[in-house]
């Protein structure tokens, strides 16, 4: 072999190999991805991320307290109640995290749900943009508070829908995941 040959054929090899252990990483990807149970394991941990950083950004207990997110024709609701119907400290939380809510949102301003989720939502991004289409209003509950949020626009209508399907998604609530004229 001449010493050309020899320095191509080393040359080539030098340049492939980190693509090669590249690629073979890729492939190996996570470890733990042939668990059988990896993508429930997956989402438990997503999961408490967001319940440790959604009771420092909203300031109460997720544990001490029940999260809705329900859709309707015309917009869609949050509802937040502590469990305990003696539990004010909870109570007064939610009312006024949810009142500040309505604020924010209305403004245009989702830094709340960024802090929660760790991520921009489905929706945000429209919801922000149309703002002025959307109406935010607090009323409080018995054990908490909600927002109702309307629109008569199309396109907000379905902003306001996926935001709420994400955030079902992620608090793991089990509400429906469309209004009650499509169920």
């Amino acid at each position: 072999m001449s010493r050309i040959h020899s320095a191509v054929l080393l040359a080539c090899g030098l340049l492939t190999s980190p693509i090669l252990a590249a690629a073979a990483a890729a492939q190996a990807g996570d470890p733990m991805a042939a668990c059988p149970l990896h993508a429930q394991h997956q989402a438990a941990a997503q999961g408490a991320d967001i319940d440790e950083r959604g009771d420092h950004t909203m300031g109460f207990a997720h544990t001490r307290t029940t999260h809705h997110f329900l859709l309707e024709s015309d917009g869609g609701v949050i509802r937040v109640d502590a469990n305990n119907p003696a539990d004010t400290q909870s109570r007064d939380a939610i009312r006024q995290h949810l009142a500040a809510i309505a604020r924010a949102f209305a403004a245009g301003d989702f830094a709340s749900p960024l802090a929660i989720h760790d991520r921009v939502l489905p929706g945000i991004p429209e919801m922000t943009r149309l703002k002025a289409l959307i109406h935010y209003s607090f009323k409080e509950t018995d054990r908490g508070g909600k927002v109702r949020i309307t629109t008569l626009d199309p396109q907000a209508l379905a902003a306001v829908h996926s935001f709420l399907r994400a955030q079902i998604g992620d608090h793991r609530t089990g509400d429906p995941t469309e209004p009650p004229s499509r169920r």
